[in-house]
């Protein structure tokens, strides 16, 4: 049985008959505004009220037609911009958008109503290094296999030129044309319903990119004067009709193309923090009762205040003072993991040298590691929040992500960064912990292949702004003391960049024992643990080496889950306490040795131990701080 799914804008092209649009825009810096149709010529709108700044339109105009706004600027004179809510762009970011019906779509899979957030297991990729929404739509059953149940699209709305990470976007509304169509998006994330998989989107709500956004033309007050970040213009949230556009973005994507759930890109970036209080709330009134639909943060305050609530709908008798986002992204655990896979102490990562066996344990027990704690690396600014009552599936871990690759010089993998052994060991700590887990497309078959950022501007002095401003960001680096290497940079801005950023597989062993691994361990992940995590929690974890540490974690079936790991070259034998198989417990995975290695007192290097314990293991007072 197939359906249609329309989600009805109060603003943009919207159909309203068939062959019949309302046009309407929200333009207080323009005195007069106009429609531009295709082979129809300039339309002018109304004024919908004195001093509001909205315009609006209603005429004949079927889907397909292209259109522009031809507008008179108070700053620009007169400007011909795309719609800034176009579901569709005949070409790219400048050019005409096109009226899109959002019901031709026939969905295959209407009833589909997701998965509860403790079955997630993430798999993030780029949509244009997966050959677009086709070339995505055709990995799906593979992935479903592997054990995959959500994959999480980088930000797929409209960008300049045809390659771009997808953070520059200008046109939230509108998939990216290079991707393919909104027909062809909709039918990947059909797809997936029908194989049982959840799709995400990665939404970026606090910058526009530098080209193609034109809404400071005829739109001043949507962003603030007074300060900017790190990307540009800060957006003004606290403007209603700003707030409003984002809102109904979230609202588009969630509503008429299903997607069962958005990551919030650099969400503290955000200038009304409260908005994302509201946007929970909202997305939970209005489709939480419906379907599993899950908020996840990226936010470096480690913003615990905004997490916890792990299920997806809401259950009777919860209200507007429940945690409305699922999760947030632990760039704490990766950056701990990573400094005890690499020994790489710059940057951020200076953050976590210090006793990082003892901040994996805290990670592993509470989530964050700073959590209000003062940052060397911030010269000693707190950073987050207390984290210790929250679930362990209020965390999103990861070895590798698109910025923590992509965001290096050269944008290495951890598979040419550290050694196999310590990143099997920390694969399988990724993919058995109770914190919802997450991997980097190419990172199932152990990809050797860089993540490079990369752009494609037509503007050159965009794509020198862009070039030098990546010398600059790496020349603070002591691995560029000597400034002549800087010209080793690849180019972002060059097609080669972006082709190299693929991932492919290596020798046919080399990566049928990446992915014959990774599967094993999501068999055992649903099998006995993914089951038993709505209502886990964390009892206790510490550090048992300089790189080793022992975690328990109580699952709500009643037993628990014992996880001992060793990321160092060197045997341990000391401190290891009884850590030797107990009585009753089950083995559920073992990188081999490891079992009767504790046996004799010590613990294999580059090792990791799970067990499945039949009796309760009592909480100590101080197991969580």
């Amino acid at each position: 049985m197939s359906a249609h799914f329309s989600y009805l804008l109060p603003f943009g092209a919207q159909m309203t008959a068939p062959d019949q649009t309302l046009f309407r825009l929200w333009a207080p810096g323009a005195k007069i505004a106009d429609v531009e149709i295709e082979g129809r010529g300039r339309v002018p709108m109304a004024p919908e009220a004195e001093d509001e700044g909205w315009f609006s339109l209603e005429i004949q105009c079927p889907a397909g037609s292209q259109y522009r706004y031809v507008l008179m600027s108070q700053i620009d004179g007169e400007i011909t911009v795309p719609d800034p809510a176009s579901r569709a762009q005949a070409g790219d970011v400048h050019d005409a958008s096109i009226v899109v019906d959002p019901r031709a779509y026939e969905w295959q899979y209407p009833h589909w109503a997701g998965r509860p957030w403790h079955e997630t297991v993430l798999y993030e990729l780029h949509p244009g290094a997966m050959g677009g929404f086709a070339g995505i739509q055709q990995r799906l059953p593979e992935l479903a296999e592997l054990g995959i149940t959500a994959v999480e699209l980088m930000p797929v709305s409209e960008f300049p030129g045809s390659h771009n990470w997808g953070y520059d976007g200008v046109l939230p509304f509108a998939p990216d044309a290079s991707y393919g169509t909104p027909e062809q998006l909709k039918a990947l994330i059909d797809t997936a319903h029908g194989l049982g998989m959840m799709v995400f989107l990665d939404v970026v709500y606090n910058h526009f990119g530098p080209d193609g956004n034109y809404l400071g033309s005829y739109a001043p007050p949507f962003f603030r004067n007074d300060t900017a970040n790190l990307w540009g213009e800060t957006i003004d949230f606290h403007r209603p009709e700003v707030a409003d556009f984002f809102t109904q973005n979230a609202l588009y994507w969630l509503q008429e193309y299903r997607f069962d759930g958005l990551r919030l890109d650099a969400a503290q970036a955000i200038c009304d923090q409260q908005w994302l209080e509201r946007l929970g709330q909202i997305v939970r009134r209005d489709i939480g009762g419906q379907r599993h639909v899950h908020l996840v943060l990226e936010h470096d305050g480690n913003a615990a205040h905004l997490l916890g609530f792990a299920g997806g709908k809401l259950a009777e008798g919860e209200g507007a003072d429940t945690p409305m986002y699922d999760a947030q992204w632990n760039d704490d655990g990766h950056h701990v993991l990573h400094v005890l896979l690499t020994g790489e102490d710059g940057g951020y990562y200076s953050d976590y040298a210090d006793q990082p066996a003892e901040k994996l344990a805290r990670c592993l027990r509470d989530g964050f590691i700073y959590q209000g704690d003062p940052s060397p690396y911030r010269e000693g600014e707190p950073r987050g929040e207390p984290s210790g009552s929250l679930p362990p599936t209020a965390f999103v871990l990861f070895l590798q992500n698109h910025d923590q690759i992509g965001n290096r010089a050269f944008g290495e993998r951890l598979t040419t960064l550290a050694h196999p052994s310590a990143l099997h060991a920390a694969q399988a700590l990724l993919l058995l912990s109770p914190q919802i887990p997450m991997l980097f497309m190419g990172e199932e078959f152990g990809a050797a292949q860089p993540f490079y950022y990369f752009t494609s501007h037509s503007d050159e002095k965009l794509a020198q702004a862009v070039r030098d401003g990546r010398r600059r960001e790496f020349a603070k680096f002591p691995a560029f003391a000597d400034e002549s290497l800087l010209k080793d940079l690849p180019d972002p801005n060059s097609f080669a960049t972006f082709i190299a950023s693929i991932p492919e597989p290596g020798p046919a062993p080399e990566s049928a024992s990446y992915l014959s691994r990774v599967a094993h361990l999501l068999r055992i992940r649903s099998l006995h643990i993914m089951p038993h995590l709505r209502g886990a929690q964390a009892l206790e974890a510490s550090a048992i080496g300089p790189k080793a540490v022992n975690a328990r974690w109580r699952l709500n079936n009643g037993k628990v889950l014992n996880i001992t790991v060793n990321l160092g070259a060197e045997t341990l034998s000391e401190s290891l306490g009884a850590l030797s198989q107990p009585a009753g417990a089950d083995l559920l995975f073992d990188t081999g040795g490891t079992l009767e290695a504790l046996a004799q007192g010590q613990l294999p290097p580059h090792s990791l131990l799970a067990l499945l314990e039949e009796r309760t293991v009592a909480s100590s007072s101080g197991a969580r701080g």
